[in-house]
């Protein structure tokens, strides 16, 4: 888990898509370089991949590493705030209207779920200002 949080956005070009697969094979050439087991590298592959955010539900170490990605989420405003400002910057070549209209899609799709997180205890912990902060920057995004 640790090797797949540590490389799940090693490659991170936000002017490509694929950055999650780049990441994983990344991660799967540097471990069998250094003689990693083939288990364990392609177990380190699948929970890079799980951070692609899809829809498809997750147990296990994929559901534990997908919460801990996903906790920023859940922070008190003004860190979250500040998650989006360096989220903006990332994208500063998409141009405002697009970039909120695509923002707002990837947000909603959060909010859309019936839980953001997986686990109990990221539930408990994070979800209910998780989705506070998802709605105020919707609604920010909108007023762009």
């Amino acid at each position: 888990m640790e090797l797949a949080l540590w490389f799940h956005d090693a490659v991170y070009r936000t002017f490509r898509k694929g950055n999650e697969l780049h990441s994983a094979e990344w991660a799967a050439r540097f471990l069998a370089e250094h003689g990693a087991a083939a288990s364990m590298i392609a177990n380190v592959r699948e929970l890079v991949m799980a951070t692609t955010h899809g829809p498809a539900p997750l147990s296990g170490d994929a559901a534990l590493v997908v919460d801990i990605d996903l906790s920023i989420l859940g922070q008190p405003p003004a860190i979250y705030d500040e998650f989006e400002r360096n989220v903006r910057r990332e994208y500063w070549w998409v141009p405002g209207r697009r970039f909120a209209a695509a923002r707002r899609s990837i947000l909603a799709s959060f909010l859309e779920r019936p839980s953001i997180y997986h686990g109990p205890t990221f539930q408990d912990r994070y979800e209910a200002t998780a989705r506070a902060n998802l709605e105020r920057a919707i609604g920010m995004l909108q007023a762009a």
